[in-house]
């Protein structure tokens, strides 16, 4: 009873309970809401976002950050639209898009792994940098008329109603939540979020571990660039722009520490579930894009403001006991003496 008390005043059980009062209130304000095709779509316009939340799930508990991800994302777009455009195979074009991503990642990794450098500050120039490529690449204009196969993977439903970005979606979740809580990689990198030098010290290869994580997110974040552009039809240049925002949030917001080494995916999972019905109600009341990105920046302050201010109040509380503990024992030893 205690344990189940306990599971419902985590953060994932305040999650559970702003997620049950949001879909409420949608449902109430918009009856289109709880249609399946709605909710299929709230997934379906966010996809490439919540994909790239589960990476980041793993560089955050890592002790990391990776703010280049977006910027990946529209740079894989970028050039899959140039080589298509310029008489390359759909197919080679993607296989190259996911290399690029690969060597970004690799990029990011290496200054963070092995020279030391802070992920903040490498990844920033990751983001800046491999913007600047995309626009490059694509200058002023906006390719599209891509292959309707490769159209249909991000439009198109492949199993029932479902799309294949979305079962994608549910496959990675599920083989990211194996590897995070029940895997040996996993605990290695809760340890190394914890405590870097201890974990080096305990025999850990921290930058091959490191590196390894920054490739993955290269490859991952390529990965939703294909699929975003798949999903739009058509590329620009400042595809994805903004997009690490919403990605950083949803992981902050599902109880990952900012400083590395405590969180779950199932407290992403439902911090997923909480921005997607948020955006999804304010879009069926017609809430503008610029109030919702006010809305999820809100609550990307408060997903590190409120963890920090809980933990302060904690230790506040323990404090206080250990002083009255003390007064009480200094008391019980004057009235025997």
């Amino acid at each position: 009873m205690k344990a189940k008390l306990r599971r419902l005043l985590s953060w994932e059980g305040l999650l559970l309970a702003i997620l049950v009062l949001v879909a409420a209130v949608n449902a109430n304000l918009a009856p289109v809401y709880m249609s399946l095709n709605n909710q299929i779509n709230l997934f379906q316009l966010s996809i490439e976002k919540i994909i790239v939340a589960l990476v980041m799930t793993f560089i955050i508990i890592n002790g990391e950050i990776d703010l280049s991800v977006a910027s990946v994302m529209g740079l894989a777009a970028c050039v899959v639209a140039v080589l298509f455009d310029r008489g390359v195979p759909m197919e080679i074009a993607i296989v190259v898009a996911l290399l690029v991503g690969l060597l970004c990642g690799a990029f990011n990794g290496f200054w963070v792994a092995y020279v030391g450098l802070p992920s903040l500050a490498v990844t920033l120039a990751g983001m800046i940098g491999f913007r600047g490529v995309a626009r490059i690449l694509i200058e002023d204009r906006s390719i599209g008329d891509f292959p309707a196969w490769f159209t249909a993977l991000g439009q198109q439903p492949l199993i029932g109603p479902f799309p294949f970005s979305l079962i994608l979606f549910a496959l990675l979740f599920t083989l990211a939540l194996i590897v995070l809580q029940y895997s040996g990689v996993g605990r290695l990198l809760y340890v190394v979020g914890h405590n870097a030098a201890v974990a080096r010290y305990s025999g850990i290869d921290v930058p091959r571990l490191k590196l390894g994580l920054f490739i993955a997110s290269g490859f991952v974040a390529a990965l939703a660039g294909v699929l975003l552009a798949a999903r739009l039809g058509a590329v620009r240049g400042n595809t994805a722009d903004g997009f690490e925002i919403d990605i950083i949030t949803m992981v902050l917001l599902g109880g990952v520490s900012i400083f590395g080494g405590t969180g779950n995916l199932a407290g992403v999972g439902l911090s997923i579930l909480v921005i997607l019905n948020l955006r999804n109600g304010m879009s069926l009341l017609n809430v503008t894009g610029n109030v919702q990105t006010g809305v999820v920046g809100m609550l990307l302050i408060l997903s590190v403001l409120l963890p920090n201010l809980a933990q302060m109040a904690r230790e506040r509380w323990q404090q206080r006991a250990v002083q009255r503990k003390e007064v009480q024992a200094g008391v019980e030893t004057s009235v025997s003496s």
